[in-house]
């Protein structure tokens, strides 16, 4: 059997992510001979005849096609090499960090159910009910921010459990609520909101008559229910892969993603591949279990059809909540804008907050609210030119389905956090990587969205009576097709931008994204880190506006989000949008 379209672009594009893995020594555009020397030795001098023996120890002098042939010839063997820094094989180190990642998802997967079923719980019990506001405001909270507050209540001042290492189980524990948080409130959301239309279903009411108990009800509601939502719960597993990056450095776990963090900023590029590509195959075997999942319980009768549940009840939000939320975040940006972000004063260093400085200074002594408000006019701004550029791109992927689904299964397989550690090793960290690595995996779901209604526009009566009556396909495409699409496509891109505002934020966190002294609202975190005992108002204030952005988000969408005409694209739409 001939693959068909889709299958051609994933490998197309499967293909291309290994060869980008293969040749970053190259890539990079330095010298990978002078990266080598000078992780062996900084005080040596780049002679000649020292690089060229750099080269003959590696095998650089054959050039990068031979190198890749060799690299691919390596990992067919279970070779990934040798690391440039310490010279030991880069196989234990990726084995035993992968070991410590896969315990901590384990147990944040752990906590993510059991936050899921008390979320799910009472709908079942009832009948009726929604996961709410609660759930919808704990899965938009970023992993990395979820990990600097746990640090900080938990281990610094209820000292309660370990803040950093790795030395037994109640090291897990915090990391493991960073992590599992944010996917236990999303997957109950999802399964929770899903729920009462179900038991709404004829069905339920006959099984009802006939005696059938309430628990085989619920555990057959369950099953209707998981199977269109599991390829929403890859993607979940596949945020706690790159999300893990984040809570490893937050909490100094020696796991995969900390791991290749650090191989990335040494430009210890052997070690990098080899952490890329064991995350990257984390993700892809996640997506591809839950396709298989998904299948089995399907069966095979419905397994070639599908299965689409009835649409679901948006979370519901006053009109006062994302005015008041608005309002605060305009002023507090507004105020930090009209004042100095770089103006050192080493005389008034970790202030508290007063009237000469709201939010206190920073470990530099400089004004916190100051760096907040410009902080949040860079990354809004990067995040919109993201956007635009993303709902440009779905306007004409979505006329394409057959050909973009492979690369969208690919770019849903990386994480942002994977993507700028690849893009920064190549062109280094900076915002215009960190818009880059965002940019690339930010498309397939507003991609989707728009191939949802294309098709259902394209199958539309009216259009079967424009063709009848000979209108042109142009015309059809730009008075009707493009106008039906193009305004609840963009309705979806501007929920979508706050999610992008925090993945920048969590690259410029790692250090991916822009660089001090920029002042960016990751990097405030990031820096803010080392002092966050002595004064907590440093790293509180970043972390609320973000816990207030994503609020907005949610309750902006509760509000905005309206329902298209038919059914089939009312749940192509919940699908899409709905997380």
């Amino acid at each position: 059997m001939r693959p068909g379209p889709a299958g051609v672009t994933r490998v197309v594009c499967l293909i291309t992510v290994l060869a980008a893995v293969g040749l970053l020594p190259w890539l990079s555009g330095r010298d990978p001979a002078l990266t080598v020397l000078r992780a062996r030795s900084a005080e040596q001098e780049p002679t000649r005849e020292a690089l060229d023996a750099v080269r003959r120890d590696l095998g650089l002098e054959a050039g990068p096609l031979p190198l890749l042939g060799t690299w691919v010839s390596g990992l067919l063997h279970g070779d990934l090499g040798t690391s440039w820094v310490s010279g030991a094989d880069i196989l234990p180190s990726v084995v035993t960090g992968l070991q410590v990642s896969l315990a901590l998802m384990g147990c944040s997967l752990g906590v993510a159910l059991l936050l899921a079923s008390s979320l799910v719980a009472p709908v079942l019990v009832r009948g009726r009910g929604s996961a709410g506001a609660v759930a919808a405001m704990l899965a938009a909270v970023p992993e990395f921010l979820l990990a600097t507050i746990a640090l900080l209540i938990g281990g610094v001042w209820l000292g309660w459990l370990p803040t950093s290492g790795w030395q037994g189980p109640e090291n897990m524990v915090l990391p493991a609520v960073a992590l599992g948080v944010p996917a236990g409130g999303l997957l109950g959301r999802l399964v929770a909101d899903a729920l009462p239309a179900v038991l709404g279903e004829r069905w339920v009411e006959l099984w009802r008559g006939a005696g059938v108990s309430r628990g085989r009800i619920a555990a057959a509601a369950l099953r209707r229910v998981l199977p269109p939502l599991l390829p929403q719960f890859g993607m979940v597993a596949v945020g706690l892969t790159g999300g893990a990056v984040a809570v490893e450095t937050v909490f100094a776990v020696p796991g995969i993603g900390r791991t290749a963090l650090g191989a990335a900023k040494s430009q210890d590029l052997p070690l990098l591949q080899g952490s890329v590509l064991t995350l990257l195959a984390l993700g892809l075997l996640t997506g591809a279990l839950a396709a298989l999942i998904r299948r089995r319980l399907l069966g095979p009768a419905l397994r070639d059809a599908g299965l689409s549940l009835p649409p679901a009840r948006p979370v519901r939000a006053h009109p006062a909540v994302p005015v008041a939320l608005a309002a605060l975040l305009a002023v507090t940006i507004g105020w930090g804008l009209l004042r100095d972000p770089y103006t050192v004063n080493t005389t008034v260093r970790l202030a508290a907050p007063s009237w000469a400085h709201p939010l206190g200074t920073d470990g530099l002594g400089r004004d916190v609210l100051a760096r907040l408000g410009h902080g949040a006019a860079s990354t809004v701004g990067t995040a919109a030119a993201i956007c635009l550029l993303s709902l440009l791109a779905a306007l004409v992927l979505g006329f394409l389905p057959r050909v973009t689904a492979g690369a969208a299964d690919i770019a849903n397989a990386l994480p942002p956090v994977i993507v700028g550690i690849l893009v920064a090793a190549v062109a280094g960290p900076g915002t215009g990587g960190a818009a880059l690595a965002v940019a690339l995996i930010s498309w397939p779901p507003l991609a989707a969205h728009a191939a949802a209604l294309v098709q259902e526009v394209r199958a539309s009566s009216f259009l079967t009576a424009q063709r009848a009556i000979g209108a042109t396909p142009w015309w059809i495409l730009t008075r009707h097709v493009l106008p039906s699409v193009t305004a609840p496509v963009t309705r979806h891109a501007l929920l979508r931008l706050p999610g992008i505002a925090l993945a920048l934020a969590s690259l410029g966190f790692l250090g991916l994204g822009a660089q001090p002294p920029a002042p960016e609202w990751g990097l405030l975190l990031d820096e803010s880190r080392a002092y966050v005992e002595r004064a907590p108002w440093a790293a509180l204030a970043p972390a609320v506006e973000l816990a207030l952005l994503a609020g907005l988000a949610v309750s902006g969408a509760a509000l905005t989000r309206r329902r298209p005409e038919t059914t089939r694209v009312r749940a192509a739409e919940e699908a899409v949008v709905g997380v």
